[in-house]
């Protein structure tokens, strides 16, 4: 696994490889139990056609955010919940049980992912730029 950016140019015969990058890499997250908030994720993110690895960087994000608290609450941003919205009543378009539900989060939180940075891996490379998505 690498991480981060780095270039790299290799002659042989005809054929020149240069200018590779590989983003930011997250770590494996296992599968979760299914009754929990990350077993929710784990089946809306593959009915999204998204593979195990965005299930990863999803997993790395929100530990980042909210350890996956459905009550999380940053008392300086105001961001609330699972995907720490700002501010937290915008997840009431995902349901009216935004505050206390995390099926109804995580399904604001990936249409938000998906909207803005089209996958959670884009999600968790802009978090690792910025300190923030």
């Amino acid at each position: 696994e690498v991480a981060g950016e780095y270039s790299n140019s290799a002659v042989r015969d005809e054929f020149t490889t240069s200018e590779v990058y590989v983003g930011p890499v997250a770590p494996a997250a296992g599968i979760p139990d299914p009754d929990t908030a990350q077993g929710i994720a784990l089946v809306m993110v593959t009915a999204r056609g998204w593979g195990i690895q965005e299930f990863d960087c999803l997993v790395a994000l929100w530990n980042r955010e909210s350890r996956w608290n459905v009550y999380a609450h940053n008392a300086s941003s105001g961001a609330y919940g699972i995907p720490q919205a700002l501010p937290g009543n915008k997840m009431a378009t995902a349901g009216a049980d935004w505050a206390t539900n995390p099926t109804t989060q995580i399904k604001w939180g990936l249409g938000y992912i998906a909207a803005r940075y089209e996958t959670p891996c884009g999600a968790w490379a802009h978090s690792e730029e910025h300190n923030w998505y």
